[in-house]
């Protein structure tokens, strides 16, 4: 059984890694290239929500997989609750300002934009960098 629980992980893992890429890279690419036509800024902004609901989805199934096979959520404490409440908000708020993005951004300045590049930018940072202490401190 074993092998199945960690045949899951690493599948959930997958696609937990390349929702990050999709999130950091796409805004990256967006905030520090030349200035990109809306159009294409709008497909990068897709990518990147697409990113925010793999890491939202992806998560909570790592959760299920601890409960399917043990009865419970992972048992965590101190620092990785913490991570795990960053992680959590960073999504919340990226998919909220793909959201705002895909809605409003036709009446926003290229200087409205570039904010919110860097916004999702540093919202991808900081998922990233709590995901190092969740993982290191659970």
């Amino acid at each position: 059984m074993m092998s199945l629980q960690n045949l899951g992980y690493a599948i959930v893992q997958v696609a937990h890694n390349f929702g990050a890429v999709a999130i950091v890279g796409g805004a990256a690419f967006m905030l520090f290239m030349a200035p990109q036509p809306a159009p294409l800024q709008r497909k990068f902004v897709w990518l990147v929500g697409i990113g925010w609901g793999t890491q939202a989805l992806s998560g909570m199934a790592f959760g299920a997989i601890s409960y399917y096979y043990y009865g419970k959520f992972p048992d965590i404490h101190g620092i990785a609750i913490a991570a795990l409440a960053v992680k959590m908000l960073c999504a919340a708020s990226g998919l909220s300002l793909v959201a705002l993005y895909l809605r409003y951004a036709d009446g926003w300045t290229g200087r409205q934009r570039h904010i919110a590049w860097k916004i999702l930018f540093a919202l991808g940072a900081s998922a990233l960098t709590a995901a190092a202490f969740l993982r290191w401190f659970s």
